[in-house]
């Protein structure tokens, strides 16, 4: 079959695909066992998606990787993100809900200024929330208030009360990828230990000098996560951000590497990846509370093993 990327402009076209009526041109909610059979697709959307499947075993492309889902997985997509797979000329029935909302909808309104917290819409598809039965029962209670307004005469609290119940929705799943995060500690912490490990070879192995800083996306990627969720992980366990506690990785290093009397601080800042050494001296005093030189003074006094990184 020919490789075609479909790009669904606006939820009217969306509704028209799947054969169901579109009550405002802005935002739907969709039943989709009331949909007409589907052909699948790689398709993009130019809205926001979030898609309860209920199929068992189905089965999604994003970006260049396939992934299976059971009942219940909740993927949220962003303006511009590439799903689906490519089309096998096989008709299917699509099972579960979806919730369709143009940027335009929110602009001016508290979910809008908020929209920024809702990080999830950046993971990955393989990084989806997974439903227990209560929480299913809470956001589909959701989609259903939204649908109730949709079929109730516009007035002037029509919008805002979309937004809210959308933003209500939003929230619910914020709570949700707690939970999430939460009953997976154990895999969580070998991801740390797995971070943990990646920093140190960074910096022994000289891809500092040679990348320069390690950077959110790079730490992801080599851990096989996107950037939003490993932040958001690193976030839940340390209470850190992602770059912040890469930032303290770096100045753990850069304490060991001063204390090397054959290491000007400029050398020690190239080593570490830094471009001009006066942002490694800004960043280390605002870590530390002093430069790089008073803390060689300070510290040059007490005898240190040899360092690993030297």
């Amino acid at each position: 079959m020919e490789n075609h990327l479909l790009n669904i402009d606006t939820i009217s076209q969306y509704n028209d695909m799947l054969g169901v009526e579109t009550q405002h041109p802005l935002v739907s909610v969709i039943d989709l066992s009331k949909a007409k059979p589907m052909r699948h697709m790689r398709h993009t959307f130019s809205f926001y998606a979030i898609f309860l499947k209920d199929e068992k075993n189905c089965e999604l492309i994003y970006g260049r990787q396939k992934y299976d889902y059971q009942k219940g997985s909740v993927v949220c997509l962003a303006p511009g993100q590439v799903i689906g797979i490519e089309d096998t000329g096989e008709e299917f029935y699509p099972q579960g809900w979806a919730l369709c909302f143009d940027p335009e909808l929110i602009r001016g309104t508290s979910l809008g200024r908020n929209m920024r917290e809702y990080s999830f819409f950046s993971y990955e598809v393989n990084e989806a929330l997974h439903l227990s039965e209560r929480e299913r029962t809470s956001f589909i209670e959701c989609l259903e208030k939204i649908q109730m307004e949709l079929e109730h005469t516009v007035d002037r609290l029509s919008k805002r009360l979309i937004t809210k119940n959308i933003e209500l929705l939003l929230d619910y799943c914020l709570r949700f990828y707690e939970r999430q995060f939460m009953s997976r500690e154990p895999s969580n912490h070998d991801i740390l230990v797995r971070f943990e490990s990646l920093m140190d070879n960074y910096f022994t192995h000289g891809k500092a000098q040679q990348y320069g800083l390690p950077t959110v996306k790079y730490c992801a990627g080599e851990l096989c996560l996107s950037p939003g969720y490993f932040g958001d992980l690193i976030k839940k366990e340390t209470g850190k951000s992602a770059q912040t506690y890469i930032q303290q990785k770096v100045i753990d290093v850069a304490k060991e590497l001063i204390l090397n009397p054959s290491k000007s601080i400029s050398q020690v800042a190239y080593e570490l990846g830094f471009q001009y050494p006066q942002h490694f001296t800004r960043l280390f005093k605002k870590i530390v509370g002093q430069t790089p030189n008073e803390y060689r003074t300070q510290e040059v006094i007490f005898p240190l093993p040899p360092s690993k990184y030297s």
